[in-house]
């Protein structure tokens, strides 16, 4: 019923999962369990605001198409958990799937742990919360919370986010034999703050190929991180790091390896609009696509769309050797719509700029351009004129950026209605942006400062999910 009171909403995301209605952040315990993929996330079922938070839960069996449940966890009065039950993971512990969550009390977060008995439907709080009733004592912690649980040997390893006063954001190791017993063992790896933020919120560590990746949300910085390194089971050792998604609207990611042996992320991503407009439109935060893992030849974490998401194509086009005028946007379709995935390669020739315009309007008040800055080395999200509305966020986000040796870039997008991902070479950037005219829903392409070229470009409407 929430779901179809809110259909008509033209900003509502078709092909991305979000919630009936209301608040959605951080995604929960992503697990793949016999042959079904589950999916909890922060909720907030009576308002479209961040407030008294329990796990909503949707399970798949493709990672497209979502089935809601019944909200799997919420607050207990006068428990460890009373006044939310905050982000965590889950676990197979000896095939009883195990939730490690963080319970919030009087604005004091500890470790909680629930079981469930019928395969992960409703879930049963252990008697005996918080696991850990205070955080280390030697360390002047300005938060304790969020949850990465893994196996090694007979013992299982927990890690918690946090942040070291005066120092930066830190990740504590935990061992226990039964996942209740708790004995702490020290920070793994310690940040600075000017660098990577004064709270890491949500760690993920986890192997890939030869190395070990931490990921961590920080607080300032309203970014997810990656570090890439070397971990010896006590100390985690970076090399190099990045951001997870340089379009300033994913945080908190949270990754889990299926049957097939994949390594799968899935972020939140955030509203663009001032905290009013989505009260006004009754809902709050969607979830970024599936994205598969791996370590690039230059330390870096990649990532790329799931495979799956091919299934999803419908009415193709495809427009090839265009010359691209210096100077000028060229309509590739004037209609192209607000539920697309576009596929293109472009010679830059000695272009110094070439953008990719989408959600555009017929006259150009309304789009959001997609621009390739060979003279900056740079590439970005602008969304100075994206809406009309002005509740709509406008600040601009990318990346340091420079072409192939060849000129050539290859890049796919994908448009959601309010969502924008965009994927060139393993890296990402998301944004969201909201046109207010029904008929912004144009493609463009242009080139400035020289000719450019199009090579090819592939373009598919993306059939909803719901």
């Amino acid at each position: 019923m929430l779901r179809e009171r809110l259909q008509a909403d033209p900003h509502r995301p078709g092909y991305h999962f979000l919630p009936p209605a209301n608040w959605m952040s951080d995604p929960n315990g992503l697990i793949q369990w016999r042959g079904e993929y589950h999916l909890f996330y922060q909720y907030n079922p009576e308002e479209p605001i961040w407030g008294p938070i329990s796990w909503g839960h949707a399970v798949s069996r493709d990672l497209l198409h979502w089935q809601d449940l019944p909200v799997a966890l919420s607050p207990t009065p006068d428990s460890p958990d009373s006044d939310g039950c905050w982000s965590g993971v889950i676990v197979d512990a000896a095939g009883i799937p195990t939730m490690i969550y963080s319970g919030n009390r009087n604005d004091r977060q500890l470790p909680c742990l629930a079981i469930s008995t019928d395969d992960l439907l409703t879930w049963h709080k252990n008697p005996h919360n918080p696991l850990i009733s205070a955080s280390p004592v030697d360390l002047d912690l300005l938060t304790f919370r969020d949850h990465c649980v893994w196996r090694d040997g007979d013992d299982w390893y927990q890690l918690i986010g946090g942040g070291i006063r005066f120092r930066g954001g830190t990740a504590l190791l935990y061992r226990s034999a039964d996942l209740r017993q708790w004995e702490y063992l020290g920070p793994i790896c310690d940040g600075r703050s000017a660098e990577t933020g004064e709270i890491w919120e949500c760690p993920d560590l986890f192997a890939l190929g030869d190395q070990h990746v931490l990921i961590v949300s920080s607080i300032p910085l309203r970014r997810a991180i990656y570090l890439i390194g070397s971990f010896d089971g006590r100390t985690f050792t970076p090399h190099t790091d990045g951001d997870v998604d340089a379009g300033g609207h994913l945080y908190a990611p949270l990754s889990f390896r299926d049957d097939q042996g994949r390594r799968i992320m899935i972020g939140w991503l955030w509203e663009g609009r001032t905290l009013n407009a989505q009260i006004v439109a009754g809902w709050a935060g969607i979830m970024s696509l599936p994205r598969t893992l791996r370590l690039g030849s230059k330390g870096r974490l990649l990532a790329e769309p799931i495979a799956e998401l091919e299934q999803l194509r419908r009415r193709h086009r495809q427009y090839c050797a265009i010359e691209l005028p210096s100077d000028a946007l060229i309509n590739l379709e004037a209609k192209a719509g607000n539920m697309i995935e576009v596929d293109l390669t472009i010679d830059l020739g000695k272009a110094t700029q070439v953008a990719l315009a989408v959600c555009r309007a017929p006259d150009g008040s309304e789009q959001t351009l997609i621009l390739f800055d060979r003279a900056r080395g740079r590439l970005e999200i602008d969304r100075s004129i994206a809406s009309l509305a002005s509740t709509s966020h406008r600040e601009s986000f990318g990346m340091d950026w420079s072409p192939a040796s060849n000129g050539q870039i290859q890049v796919r997008v994908f448009v959601d209605r309010s969502v924008i991902e965009v994927f060139i070479e393993g890296e990402c950037l998301t944004s969201r942006v909201y046109p207010q005219q029904a008929n912004s829903l144009g493609l463009a392409i242009g080139a400035w400062g020289n000719d450019a070229r199009l090579i090819c470009a592939d373009i598919w409407d993306m059939q909803p999910v719901w």
